[in-house]
């Protein structure tokens, strides 16, 4: 009895939200083979955005927003290769690398940045990528045909200044069709990526870091390097896994489809059961089936209870934001529960 207490206690918002899947379930009426198949595109999506939050986590950083950033870098990649009509395979794998370049030198960039506001890091994570995506805005809106020419007049305005909102990516949604395997490759590459850095002398910097930044201090451990070593890596995972999103989608939303990146990541792997200080693998994979799921059913659900569309579609963003607060605050519940409990045991 008392182990399963403390199952339920431990596991209190993955355990809620497998409640409310159900319950959403019922109500949506939706089929076993819609759901799989809705759910399959989201995992295949949303993995590798996920993942790319575990290292800051591990470093003591808690939730790395800048992950939008990342986005933005695989965004960028991705206009200049159709931009530049590089098509098939090489386009492929040049966005690839161009993204990785990029996400690697913005990494740098942001991990200096937050070096120099330790315990704001979130916040100021949060911050950066609101700036990244007015840069980024900036350069497409007004850069591109001024500044920058374009070869690929499709992509332009027809002012001949800006990008286009919507551009098409049919030559990379086909090699994903023709070659299906590749998201799960990505996935299956990147989980072994991180679970080897979590065995290896970086990890256990991270790790000591993480626990407690003065004793790593006197470890003779350099805090900040080993701390902009886990931006770079999250903000290279996080380009890889938004490429991964844009290509299986076949169209690119240039100025908004990195939004809510960063919400939808953290969101879901907090249903995991996640906190601010420890996230694994386990709450990456549990996360995205359970916060995805009721993502699908939740809009359907709320048609059927309220019989209006539009309402059912504003659970989703009721979903994301709230599933952060309540994790949160359950979180924050626990720890406290945990420090009382350990402070008793050493006055006893």
């Amino acid at each position: 009895m008392e182990k399963a207490k403390k199952f339920i206690v431990k596991n209190f918002v993955p355990i809620t939200f497998l409640v409310l899947c159900l319950l959403g379930i019922m109500l949506s009426n939706v089929s076993v083979n819609f759901l799989g198949a809705e759910l399959y595109k989201r995992v295949m999506r949303n993995t590798i955005m996920m993942l790319a939050l575990l290292v800051p986590i591990m470093a003591g950083m808690g939730i790395n927003f800048s992950i939008v950033i990342g986005a933005l870098c695989s965004q960028f990649a991705t206009v200049i290769i159709i931009d530049r009509k590089i098509e098939g395979i090489t386009g492929f794998i040049a966005v690839i690398i161009i993204s990785l370049i990029m996400a690697y030198i913005c990494g740098n960039i942001i991990g200096y940045i937050l070096n120099r506001s330790k315990g704001r890091e979130m916040i100021t994570s949060l911050v950066i990528g609101l700036l990244g995506t007015s840069i980024y805005n900036l350069i497409f809106m007004a850069g591109y045909g001024t500044i920058i020419t374009p070869n690929n007049d499709k992509i332009m305005l027809s002012s001949g200044i800006g990008v286009q909102s919507m551009i098409d990516l049919k030559p990379m949604k086909a090699i994903i069709l023709e070659y299906p395997l590749i998201p799960i490759v990505f996935i299956i590459l990147v989980t072994l990526i991180i679970k080897y850095i979590v065995g290896t002398k970086l990890g256990s910097k991270l790790k000591a870091v993480g626990s407690n930044m003065q004793n790593a201090y006197s470890l003779g451990i350099d805090v900040d390097k080993s701390r902009k070593q886990a931006i770079i890596i999250s903000t290279m995972i996080a380009s890889v896994g938004h490429l991964m999103f844009i290509f299986d989608i076949g169209s690119l939303n240039v100025y908004t489809g990195h939004l809510n990146v960063d919400v939808f990541a953290c969101a879901a792997l907090l249903a995991g059961g996640a906190t601010l200080n420890k996230a694994n693998l386990k709450n990456v994979f549990v996360g995205v089936v359970l916060f995805h799921t009721l993502f699908i059913v939740s809009p359907l659900a709320g048609k059927a209870l309220f019989e209006n569309a539009a309402i059912g579609e504003y659970f989703r963003s009721f979903i994301a934001y709230s599933t952060i607060v309540f994790s949160l605050m359950i979180n924050i519940h626990n720890e406290k529960k945990e420090k009382i409990y350990t402070q008793q045991v050493h006055l006893q």
